[in-house]
């Protein structure tokens, strides 16, 4: 789509502002919630063209994703369903509009919620799986607000700090693995971290 591209660009162009560790937060904030852009392709661009700033980046993005993952949490706790359970004009607002954000997997995520509360959150923060839904989700499932920050912490920061390790200790020439492969090595480390738990729950 031409104006995902656009934006896309527009959040790119930030990379050699004077202003783009702003930019940087406020992306991350905004991604936790609404914005359909991830705030990664910030922090590489900003990265690359500062890497002894790699892991102050990184900590931007994580204290920005995270706080903007409390305000989504609120949302869904506050202002997602009416006295009646039904969705409310501002739940169907996000529905309309925000991109992979739908009722079909909203559902899904309500199942998945009662065993595996941490384990979702931690998932989508460190996977591309769209944060925002989850953030927005876990208020409305009324998740334990600790246990919601403890796992978004873990999940977004050790997310962007292996980005900006990875930058610091490769440089440039890490740029197309991550761009590549990086979300299908989170995905994978996930699957077997999450795997693990599973054997000792069930097994052991």
């Amino acid at each position: 789509m031409n104006w995902i591209k656009r934006l896309y660009n527009w959040v790119l162009s930030w990379a050699h502002s004077p202003y783009g560790a702003i930019a940087l937060f406020v992306l991350a904030f905004i991604e936790s919630v609404f914005f359909p852009i991830p705030p990664d392709i910030l922090l590489i661009a900003m990265a690359m063209g500062s890497i002894s700033k790699s892991f102050r980046f990184a900590l931007i993005c994580t204290i920005g994703s995270v706080a903007g993952a409390i305000v989504g949490y609120y949302i869904g706790h506050f202002s997602w369903l009416n006295a009646d359970g039904e969705f409310t004009p501002l739940a169907n607002l996000f529905f309309d509009n925000v991109p992979g954000f739908t009722h079909e997997l909203y559902n899904t995520i309500k199942l998945l919620f009662n065993d595996w509360d941490f384990w979702i959150i931690f998932t989508a923060g460190f996977t591309p799986i769209p944060y925002k839904v989850f953030t927005i989700t876990s208020g409305a499932f009324d998740m334990n607000i600790f246990m919601f920050i403890l796992a978004s912490v873990i999940s977004r920061g050790a997310r962007f700090f292996l980005v900006a390790w990875l930058i610091w200790k490769y440089g440039p020439s890490i740029k197309n693995f991550i761009e590549k492969y990086f979300n299908w090595v989170a995905l994978g480390f996930t699957a077997m971290l999450i795997g693990g738990f599973v054997l000792i729950k069930y097994i052991v």
